[in-house]
Order: structure tokens, then C-alpha cells, then sequence
């Protein structure tokens, strides 16, 4: 099974009631997007009830990048909509969030109070973690992200139409590069089709980036998703 070689843990001020994991992008670790949040955040990202879990991917070879080793979550064929899914590769870092889940679990948070968010390729993990391996989460977050074309999220969420789905909140530059917007919206579209309560914000004149009006939007939604008990 696919190894996390490192967790950046940020406790609940007071009494952790639930939990938040996020997941940065391609090629970065833990450290740096929880740096990078803070930053935007002008202080750092803390909650009185909400632990948040920044686990760095495992060193792998990459496709992408010519098959040299990169912190990936898993591997891709091509950054396209089109390409096909490495199914074995997204399943074994699955199995391997699902272990972290668990943890979360042992120590008394029960599913419905976890939340799973990334950016790019950390939004795709957290939506084939919330659509395909743990429906009974609280919700996602998947900022400049998309699923493929045929993604194995949407034959599962067809196998499992009527039954309940994490919460969904899509947040997407509308001038991003590298994963254009319309690739973001389709994946919407499909996934409201297959009954997920889902909300999509673009941010104007922004990139593949986090940005400061997403970060408010995320944390305002976080909220409402986890409120204090």
C-alpha cells in the first residue's frame, strides 16, 4: 500500500469535535499548501472544533513529468479530461486515506463530521474519495480541480443513485491554464446530474491558485458543513 511520508497536524483550539483534510497539488507537500493558506489567510487556519490534517503524497513516478519522481497522489496518463484513469494508482492512495479516515474515527469523529478538500490534483483525490470510496462523509471541497471523462466517480454514484452523498463545493479561477474552467463546470454538471447537492464559484481573473476570496468562500462553507456542537 502506498506510504504518507509525512502529516502536518493542526489541533482544535478547544474540543475537537471534527476534522478537515487537505490536500495540496501535484509536485508540493503539506507544508507548503498550509503555508500557502496561512499566508492568504494572514494568520494560520485554525478552528476551535476542527483538527486539520495536511498529509504531504508519496514520492512516485509521474507520467506528466516525463516518469521522474514527483509528490503525487497518484499517477495520470496526460492532464486532460480525456485521458483515461490509472484506477490502480487512485485506488491505492484511497486505501491509504481511508486508513488516516479511519484514525480519525478511532478517536471518536464519526464521518459525518470530516471534511476532504484539495487543490488540483488534491480536489481530484478528495472528490474520488467522497464519490467513490466514502459516501458517508460530511463534504468536499475541490478547488481548480476535475474528474475525467468516464471517471470510475460517476459509474459508482449511477451504482449508488438514491443514496445520500457528501456536500460539494467547486471553487475554480476562471482564468486558469492548466486546468481550464470548462473542465471544472462539465465535471459539475455531471455530478449534479448524478444527485450531488454540489455548488460551483468561479473567482474572476484568477489562475491555477488559491486565492484569498476562495479562502473565504471555503471556510464560510466549512462552517456550515462542521458547526461547533
Amino acid at each position: 500500500m502506498t506510504k504518507i511520508p509525512k502529516i502536518n497536524i493542526v489541533n482544535a483550539t478547544r474540543a475537537h469535535s471534527a476534522s478537515l483534510f487537505f490536500f495540496h497539488g501535484s509536485g508540493s507537500t503539506g507544508d507548503d499548501v498550509k503555508e500557502w493558506i496561512d499566508i492568504i489567510n494572514r494568520g494560520e487556519l485554525k478552528f476551535p472544533h476542527i483538527k486539520i490534517i495536511y498529509p504531504t503524497a508519496p514520492l512516485q513516478p509521474y507520467t506528466p513529468n516525463n516518469g521522474m519522481s514527483s509528490h503525487v497522489w497518484f499517477d495520470r496518463k496526460a492532464i486532460s479530461i480525456k485521458a483515461a484513469e490509472d484506477t490502480e494508482s487512485i485506488n491505492s492512495i484511497c486505501n491509504t486515506i481511508t486508513e488516516l479516515i479511519d484514525n480519525e474515527n478511532s478517536l471518536g469523529i464519526l464521518n459525518s463530521r470530516i471534511v476532504v478538500a484539495g487543490f488540483s490534483m488534491g480536489g481530484a483525490l478528495s472528490l474520488y474519495l467522497s464519490y467513490k470510496y466514502k459516501l458517508s462523509l460530511a463534504g468536499c471541497c475541490a478547488t481548480s480541480s476535475f474528474l475525467n471523462k468516464n471517471s470510475l466517480v460517476y459509474q459508482n454514484l449511477k451504482d449508488n443513485r438514491g443514496t445520500r452523498t457528501p456536500s460539494l463545493l467547486q471553487i475554480h479561477g476562471t482564468e486558469d491554464p492548466l486546468v481550464p474552467i470548462q473542465w471544472a463546470e462539465e465535471t459539475y454538471n455531471n455530478l449534479k446530474q448524478l444527485g450531488v447537492n454540489t455548488q460551483f464559484v468561479p473567482i474572476a481573473k484568477v489562475d491555477h491558485m488559491l486565492s484569498k476570496p476562495g479562502i473565504e468562500t471555503f471556510k464560510k462553507w466549512l462552517l456550515n458543513i462542521l458547526p461547533e456542537m
